[in-house]
């Protein structure tokens, strides 16, 4: 079964508020998003961003939309204004998920967006 990065078959839209960021991941397509709500798990959130040391991940499925949304607290260094370093917020982080690789079964891989250097 190949192994696909998330933007392949979804694209994200994120929001940061104080300390707690908002990641919607959204399928391409429809038969793509029973894979994302197997695959993009609460636990797999926190792992991708264990490096963050988020306190708490929560995911609420958005089944008519094709969406997940994903809730990461205390991940932002205290908040955009707190913070010393620079892009580590909202769509900088939104990347990073973006990046997850998920096995991908063979009949839902032609839903997905595969780039020249993919495939």
């Amino acid at each position: 079964m190949p192994e696909l990065e998330l933007h392949a078959l979804a694209h994200a839209r994120t929001g940061d508020k104080g300390n707690r960021l908002n990641i919607s991941l959204i399928a391409y397509a429809p038969a793509l998003y029973p894979l994302l709500v197997e695959q993009v798990t609460e636990a797999a959130v926190a792992a991708r961003f264990a490096h963050r040391r988020p306190s708490a991940v929560k995911r609420y499925e958005l089944p008519k939309i094709h969406a997940l949304n994903f809730v990461l607290d205390d991940v932002l260094d205290g908040g955009v204004t707190q913070a010393l370093n620079l892009d580590s917020h909202g769509k900088t982080l939104s990347f990073h998920l973006l990046g997850l690789r998920i096995p991908v079964p063979a009949g839902l891989v032609k839903y997905a967006k595969l780039g020249p250097a993919v495939g």
